[in-house]
């Protein structure tokens, strides 16, 4: 099965000490113990970032590792991510990390491993990677940015989370320069399975996934059915 986990914000970058999202992730696992590879390439593989990472996945059931193509671990990055059951992709500046990405052939080992069944996840610039395109302030403004096209039509993030974000994916997609698409608040994820949404989840009841779409009267967005990880 080819699973995608993509948070529209959360997890342990945003919430440290309320991690039921990481763990979600962890469970989709068919390992008790699963093997999670960070990579933090949107962030400049930030010292702190992947501190931060080991620091919030030490206390969970699991192998935490990462990836830096600034301080590569060896030479055949493919082996060495192949051997992970999750990569777990970081937040920061999605247009450099996918530039990267390619440069390194990264996109290319990344859809093999979504392809043999290795659980692809991460939020904010490691969750739009994964659709065809979505909305980025990469560039310094709010604007369309096409990306792997592993999944589907369009993403937004930070959905509830920045006030700008909701009327710039509605923007673009009235103005033709995205698909429709998903969009997540901080705090949910949409899960996909072979290439479907599954379902969206949250780390707090309020937090829910949409569906957003164009119609003759303008672009109109319809509510998920959003399972609460959290009594929260």
């Amino acid at each position: 099965m080819k699973q995608i986990i993509a948070l529209g914000g959360g997890g342990f970058s945003m919430e440290p000490d309320h991690l039921v999202l990481d763990q979600y992730i962890l469970e989709q696992s068919v390992r008790s113990e699963p093997r999670v590879c960070f990579l933090p390439t949107a962030s400049g593989d930030s010292e702190n970032y992947i501190a931060r990472f080991y620091q919030a996945f030490h206390k969970l059931e699991c192998e935490p590792d990462h990836l830096s193509l600034f301080k590569p671990p060896r030479s055949d990055l493919r082996s060495f991510l192949m051997k992970k059951d999750i990569i777990y992709v970081g937040g920061g500046n999605t247009r450099n990390m996918l530039v990267l990405w390619k440069e390194w052939g990264l996109d290319l080992i990344l859809r093999e491993a979504w392809e043999s069944g290795i659980i692809l996840a991460g939020l904010s610039a490691g969750a739009i990677c994964w659709f065809e395109e979505g909305v980025t302030d990469s560039a310094g403004d709010l604007r369309e940015l096409r990306a792997l096209g592993f999944l589907p039509g369009s993403f937004c993030l930070h959905y509830n989370g920045e006030a700008e974000r909701r009327p710039a994916y509605h923007r673009l997609i009235s103005e033709k320069k995205l698909r429709e698409g998903y969009a997540a608040d901080d705090g949910a994820a949409l899960h996909y399975k072979d290439g479907q949404l599954f379902q969206a989840v949250s780390s707090w009841k309020t937090a829910k996934g949409y569906r957003v779409f164009d119609t003759e009267e303008g672009v109109r967005e319809t509510e998920l059915k959003t399972v609460s990880l959290s009594e929260f």
